[in-house]
C-alpha cells in the first residue's frame, strides 16, 4: 500500500473518530456548561501527549516567539470553545458545514501575513466559498442574526488563526512544544473556569464527557500521522467526509435532516475549496518541475 493509500484511510478513520466526538460532544452539552466539555477534552488530550513532552522536557517548553504563542493560544480557545458552542446550538450538518469556511479565513490570513500569492483564482474561489455560507445562514430569514452561526465562524477563524501561526512557528518551535503549550494553557484555561461553571456529572454524564476527550485524542494523533504520510491536497478533500458522517449521526442520534439550503451550502463551499488547494497542489508540482530543471 502506497503512503498515500495509507494516509487516505488513516484521515478517514481520523475524520470518522473527529465527527464521532461532536457528536457526543452535541451531547454533552444539553447538561453541561461548554467549558466543562472543553476542560474533559483537553484533560485526556494532555495525558495522551504527556509522554512525548515528558521526553522532551524542559526543551518541550522553551520557545522562541512566545507572542506568537499566545496568539496562536488565543486562536485556538476560541476555535475549540466557539465550535462546540456552536454544535450545542445548530444541526450536526449545519455545524460542519460552517466550519469549512475555516478553509477561505485561512487563504486570506496566509496572503495577509505569510506574503503568499493571492491571484485571481483564489479570489474568486473565496468569493463563491463565502457565498455558500450566505447560503447556509440565509441572511433575511434567522440569518446572521443567529448566535449559533456566528459562533461556527468565530470558530473557524479562531482555528484559521491558530492554524496560520502553527504555520509559523513549526519552522522553528518543535512538535513537543508545539503540543505542550496548546494543550497544557487551553487545558488550564478551562480548569480554571470550574470554579464557576462545575457541574458533578452523574455516570451518564461521566461517560459522554470522557468520551469526547478519548474520541478526540486518537483522532487527532491518528490525523498527524497521516498528514506526514499523504499529500495535502489529498487530505483536504477527505476532511470533506466530515460532512456525511455528520448527516449520519445527526439523523441518528438527534433525528435531523439537512435542509436544501444546507445541502446546497455545503456543495458550494466544498467546490470552492476543493478549487483553491487544486490550483495549490497544481502551482506545487509546477515549481518542483521548474526546480528539477
Amino acid at each position: 500500500m502506497s503512503d498515500n493509500s495509507r494516509a487516505a484511510l488513516l484521515a478517514l478513520i481520523s475524520v470518522a473518530l473527529m465527527s464521532l466526538a461532536w457528536a457526543v460532544t452535541k451531547a454533552a452539552v444539553v447538561e453541561y456548561h461548554v467549558l466543562q466539555v472543553l476542560f474533559f477534552r483537553q484533560a485526556i488530550v494532555l495525558s495522551s501527549t504527556l509522554p512525548q513532552i515528558k521526553r522532551h522536557f524542559p526543551e518541550s517548553l522553551k520557545t522562541k516567539q512566545p507572542l506568537l504563542h499566545g496568539l496562536r493560544l488565543i486562536g485556538a480557545f476560541v476555535g475549540l470553545s466557539c465550535s462546540i458552542w456552536a454544535v450545542s446550538l445548530l444541526p450536526l450538518t449545519t455545524a460542519t458545514t460552517l466550519g469549512f469556511s475555516q478553509t477561505f479565513f485561512m487563504a486570506i490570513l496566509a496572503a495577509l501575513f505569510l506574503s503568499e500569492h493571492v491571484g485571481i483564482h483564489r479570489i474568486g474561489a473565496i468569493t463563491v466559498g463565502f457565498i455558500g455560507v450566505l447560503i447556509v445562514v440565509r441572511p433575511g430569514g434567522e440569518g446572521l442574526a443567529s448566535i449559533g452561526v456566528l459562533a461556527a465562524i468565530a470558530g473557524a477563524l479562531g482555528a484559521a488563526v491558530a492554524f496560520t501561526c502553527v504555520k509559523t512557528l513549526s519552522q522553528t518551535e518543535s512538535t513537543a512544544t508545539l503540543l505542550a503549550y496548546q494543550t497544557i494553557v487551553i487545558g488550564s484555561v478551562a480548569a480554571t473556569s470550574m470554579l464557576w461553571f462545575w457541574k458533578t456529572p452523574d455516570l451518564t454524564g461521566w461517560l459522554l464527557l470522557m468520551s469526547v476527550g478519548l474520541l478526540s485524542a486518537p483522532a487527532q494523533w491518528i490525523g498527524v500521522t497521516a498528514v506526514r504520510l499523504g499529500e495535502s491536497s489529498l487530505l483536504a478533500n477527505i476532511q470533506y467526509s466530515k460532512l456525511i458522517y455528520a448527516g449520519i449521526l445527526g439523523y441518528l442520534f438527534f433525528n435531523e435532516v439537512p435542509d436544501r439550503f444546507t445541502v446546497l451550502g455545503a456543495c458550494v463551499i466544498i467546490a470552492s475549496a476543493f478549487y483553491i488547494f487544486h490550483r495549490e497542489a497544481t502551482r506545487a508540482r509546477g515549481e518542483r518541475v521548474k526546480t528539477n530543471y
